[in-house]
This record gives C-alpha cells, sequence and structure tokens, in this order.
C-alpha cells in the first residue's frame, strides 16, 4: 500500500494506525516511511527531482522484496511525481495506492515541524506544495480526505480495499 500526499496530509498517522491493526490481526507487516527512509537508506539524496524520483525508486525496490516475500509493505512518501510512482505499480505485482488528500492550506495548518513556514519564507527551496509540483493520482485505489473525514473512517477505507486482496 503506497500513501501518497503532501506533507502533513496524514500519511504516517494513517499507514501507522494500519500497520498496528493489520498486526494485530496476525499479518506481517513492515511500515516504510518517508522520513526513516530518508534518514537512513537515502541519506545521500538532496530533494532535486532526480533524487526525489532515485528515493521512491529504493522505497519501491524494499516494498517489492517485503511483498514478494509475503510481507505487506506500508509506504508512507509524498512521492511527488506521477510518473515514478506509476513506475513502481508496473514493478510492485498487489501495488495499491492510496491518496492521503488534503488541501494545502489545511497541511499548513497541520504543520507541526514548521516546513511550509520555511518553505514559505525561502529557506527550503523545491518544497513540494510551494515551489516544487504535487501531482495528485489520477486514479487511487483508495482516497482518503483527511480534511474531511475522521482518523478512523479513513482507516476504514484503506482496510476495506485491503480486505478484498488478502488472503
Amino acid at each position: 500500500m503506497w500513501f501518497t500526499g503532501l506533507s502533513a496530509a496524514g500519511k504516517t498517522t494513517l499507514s501507522k494506525a494500519v500497520c498496528e491493526r493489520l498486526r494485530a490481526n496476525g499479518y506481517k507487516v513492515e511500515l516504510l516511511d518517508g522520513d526513516a527512509v530518508r534518514r537512513h537508506l537515502c541519506k545521500d539524496l538532496g530533494f532535486s527531482k532526480p533524487d526525489r524520483d532515485e528515493n521512491i525508486r529504493r522505497i519501491g525496490f524494499v516494498a517489492e522484496l517485503l511483498s514478494r516475500n509475503g510481507v505487506i509493505a506500508l509506504v508512507a512518501a509524498i512521492s511527488p511525481y506521477r510518473e515514478v510512482r506509476d513506475e513502481q505499480r508496473r514493478r510492485i505485482r498487489a501495488f495499491v495506492e492510496v491518496y492521503v488528500n488534503a488541501p494545502l492550506e489545511v497541511c499548513e495548518q497541520r504543520d507541526q515541524k514548521g516546513l511550509y513556514k520555511k518553505a514559505r519564507a525561502g529557506q527550503l527551496p523545491g518544497f513540494t506544495g510551494i515551489d516544487d509540483p504535487y501531482e495528485p493520482p489520477l486514479n487511487p485505489e483508495v482516497e482518503c480526505r483527511t480534511d474531511r473525514e475522521t482518523v478512523a473512517e479513513s482507516i476504514e477505507k484503506v482496510l476495506r480495499c485491503l480486505e478484498t486482496r488478502l488472503p
């Protein structure tokens, strides 16, 4: 399951909750959070488009390895560019795209790290949604409107989709 959306849209919140529910039900599951992967697997990469694409390819490689070996891989990464997300869809047999959709102004209000404020002040050039594009999915399997739904409602949407795909 590939959770994509703007920073502070709710990707990590939803993916962690889904991960907990799946583990509680006995499934083997791993969460690949974009921030953690950047710190450990992709710390050599910056935020140019080629580096962002490479970051997503590395995450996709790990997710594909996990899923091929019977582990449900939950990816929570901004993944701003549609083309590289679609590339992962073609690579990963059981790819499910979850669009964590919240308007930019809502994400800015939620921003606990102060990243949007820094980006608006010119301190974080190339920040997704401010001066670098976010290309929303065209046909995601699940869309969570985190500005309109409760966390519980969004989690249930994701789990309902998963139920149709799990043994």
